[in-house]
């Protein structure tokens, strides 16, 4: 895949679906699915908001927060979510969908300490989730397609309150690279107008914080509890 994945996200917004598989092992319902446009033919990851498990903590539609975090990866240029959209004409209404990352099963933890060349990718996409507050980043929602890193399972993002829980602790007190500094600053002011249609006001106004956090203190936090690490790891 190459940005602006004008194909991908066209396949994704106008191929016609179908059911391939339930994720049995997801907790919620989703379903890897394929679609049809043309000659063109790929698999993609259906997630509907009625199969989402209630929460106490983030209101119904994690297929919103999905498609905000491809829309922020987008605007900072960093390519670290495939491609997602919304979708409303679909087999379980409306959801998200998200372009499916074919991989050999390794994930975070293996590729750590065996891929040293990925660690640009991986301090980028710690970087990414504190800017997004990500709640789940857990080893199996990093994968590895060629030398790309991609980053999945992201509709438990973009929570007002500090939340951030990952496995990406490699990288703590780490000073931030200057371009990804620089690639985050504009957030202090101004935000892609789409993210004002997918999360609350109060969210935005968390977002313009803790971009302004990253800019004034350009380090990776440390872990101060195990809390901040998901369950489970993988």
């Amino acid at each position: 895949m190459e940005p602006p994945f004008e194909r991908e996200l066209e396949i994704l917004n106008h191929g016609e679906m179908g059911i391939v598989q339930q994720l049995v092992e997801s907790s919620n319902i989703g379903f890897v699915v394929d679609l049809e446009l043309r000659e063109d033919y790929a698999w993609a990851v259906y997630k509907p908001q009625a199969g989402e498990q209630p929460l106490w903590d983030f209101p119904p539609g994690l297929h919103a927060r999905e498609r905000a975090a491809f829309v922020l990866s987008e605007h900072l240029g960093w390519h670290v979510v495939p491609p997602t959209v919304i979708v409303r004409d679909a087999p379980a209404g409306v959801g998200s969908l998200q372009w499916f990352i074919h991989n050999d099963g390794e994930h975070y933890f293996p590729l750590v300490d065996s891929r040293e060349d990925l660690h640009e990718q991986f301090l980028r996409m710690a970087v990414f989730d504190l800017l997004c507050n990500n709640t789940d980043r857990k080893s199996g929602h990093v994968l590895l397609e060629g030398d790309h890193i991609w980053g999945i399972d992201h509709g438990l993002c973009f929570s007002v309150e500090p939340k951030l829980r990952t496995v990406i602790w490699e990288f703590g007190g780490h000073t931030i690279p200057d371009e990804l500094i620089e690639a985050v600053e504009p957030l202090l002011t101004e935000v892609p107008e789409e993210l004002w249609e997918l999360l609350h006001p109060v969210e935005i106004e968390a977002l313009h914080r803790r971009a302004s956090r990253i800019v004034r203190l350009p380090f990776l936090p440390r872990p101060r509890s195990h809390r901040q690490f998901p369950w489970p790891l993988v």
